[in-house]
């Protein structure tokens, strides 16, 4: 079983709204999901990202994979610097 960090799109047709979700990598894009880690809203300007980072970190050291838009959020919220340093 591979589990991911990705996106599942919500919101009206032309006004998207994302869960950053872990998720089952077999299961829908909207699909069942393991737990919610947090919202991205494209829309706004700055685009809006709320993550919980405690539970984020603990997912990626688990071993979960996140997908390239999710980790390109990582790294803009500085989440993804935290989990590739040297642990001591």
């Amino acid at each position: 079983m591979s589990v991911k960090i990705r996106l599942a799109r919500g919101g009206a047709k032309k006004r998207p709204f994302y869960q950053v979700v872990v998720a089952d990598e077999r299961f829908p894009r909207d699909g069942r999901f393991i737990e919610n880690l947090g919202q991205y809203d494209p829309k706004p300007e700055p685009p809006m990202v709320t993550l919980n980072e405690e539970r984020t970190l603990d997912w990626l050291q688990k071993g979960a994979q996140p997908t390239d838009t999710v980790r390109r959020l990582l790294r803009a919220n500085g989440i993804w610097a935290k989990f590739k340093q040297p642990q001591a």
